[in-house]
């Protein structure tokens, strides 16, 4: 039986994993399992005023300057912070005890680190935490005797299949979708529209993460972050093809049993289970897994097709700051297909150039990660765009 009460901080309250985690807050039958200590929110002020108003926390942090004065004047009594400071401002709470970072980018990174620093579990939804600073960032978990427990559906299954006992694992293996253009060619691929990329079969997701998702970038980053996040050599982390998205991960113990997480797909668990490990808590349910009828095909990843995630193994096995060159391009490159100024082609081949061109620093300080980071970004945003018109 539970008798404490969590604080809880959620950064990026306003996004998808943000709203979910809400969701999952009101679905718990305990409703004395966690206070929202404080909430974030980069710019949707008309749904973070509603938020606030129902969980009601004491410190919240806005995008801006202008949003913070906006919250202020309808909140005389809450404490309102800004921007990137006002994230770590929130971090550094030593009440809290689990922070979810929600946020997408780098942004998550410093404040993941504060709230580390305070003893502070974390559920983390935030790939470019671990891929740009895996090292740093784990190395200041077992330092503190911190949690870091992960809110992709992947990794969940993961932690979920191992029930966190990694030191028994032979392997691991992720499950992906393969996306709109599993059963394309190459050259189609080469040439499709935005729109045809965001496509995707199975899964409702932003823009971005659906481009990732078409080239299977999207899991070339999960397989950084499973190394760091399960302390296994990338030689054991295999990645299959599985495009019904029933099985999430599996993992494969030292004994050769094989344990795999299934379910239909729902971010709401692996959300719940992230906050309330090692236990399970009654709550959201989702529809239940119906064995009957059910079909579950697996087969290789074509790298000829999906040339993104061979880049994000080598990135993974370079280390240092290789990894932070492929997150920086990649993402800059997969704005500029979706504003139609490349082609999907061009995301690949631009990623591979900069990575090649890279001098890598081994054991790099979160200062010259930021900075490759920044350079890499300038870099690929500079750069000459093929002139390809496509449709959003």
């Amino acid at each position: 039986m539970h008798t404490t009460t969590k604080n809880l901080a959620i950064l990026g309250s306003t996004g998808s994993i943000g709203t979910q985690t809400l969701e999952v807050l009101e679905g718990l039958n305990n409703k004395d399992l966690f206070n929202v200590q404080s909430m974030s929110c980069g710019g949707n002020i008309e749904l973070f005023v509603n938020q606030i108003k129902k969980f009601r926390p004491e410190r919240v942090c806005v995008g801006t300057q202008e949003g913070a004065r906006e919250i202020k004047s309808i909140f005389k009594n809450l404490e309102v912070f800004y921007g990137e400071e006002g994230l770590i401002e929130l971090a550094d709470d030593k009440t809290l005890d689990i922070m979810l970072t929600g946020t997408s980018g780098y942004v998550g990174l410093k404040p993941t680190l504060k709230a580390i620093s305070n003893g502070v579990d974390i559920a983390l939804a935030n790939k470019e935490t671990l891929v740009m600073a895996g090292n740093i960032v784990t190395a200041a978990a077992r330092k503190n005797s911190v949690n870091i427990l992960p809110v992709d559906s992947e990794h969940s299954a993961i932690l979920q299949s191992s029930n966190g006992k990694y030191e028994l694992l032979n392997k691991i293996i992720i499950t992906a979708s393969g996306g709109p253009f599993l059963h394309r060619s190459p050259d189609e691929i080469k040439n499709c529209t935005a729109a045809d990329a965001l496509k995707h079969p199975r899964w409702n997701m932003g823009k971005k993460i659906t481009i990732d998702s078409a080239t299977l970038m999207n899991k070339g980053l999960e397989v950084i972050e499973a190394h760091h996040l399960f302390n296994l050599p990338y030689e054991k982390i295999e990645v299959v093809i599985h495009p019904e998205s029933l099985v999430h991960s599996a993992v494969e113990f030292k004994d050769g049993s094989t344990v795999a997480q299934i379910g239909v797909p729902s971010m709401h668990i692996p959300i719940q289970y992230a906050l309330t490990y090692p236990n399970r808590e009654t709550g959201i349910k989702s529809n239940s897994f119906n064995f009957v009828g059910q079909t579950l095909t697996f087969e290789k990843p074509d790298f000829e097709k999906f040339p993104c995630l061979k880049l994000a193994f080598e990135a993974g096995k370079t280390g240092g700051t290789m990894p932070v060159v492929l997150n920086a391009a990649n993402e800059i490159s997969v704005h500029k297909f979706l504003k139609g100024e490349i082609g999907m082609g061009d995301i690949f081949k631009t990623v591979q150039k900069e990575m090649e061109n890279h001098k890598v620093i081994q054991n790099p300080t979160l200062d010259e990660i930021f900075e490759v980071d920044k350079e890499t970004r300038n870099r690929v945003s500079n750069a000459p765009c093929s002139g390809r018109l496509q449709s959003n």
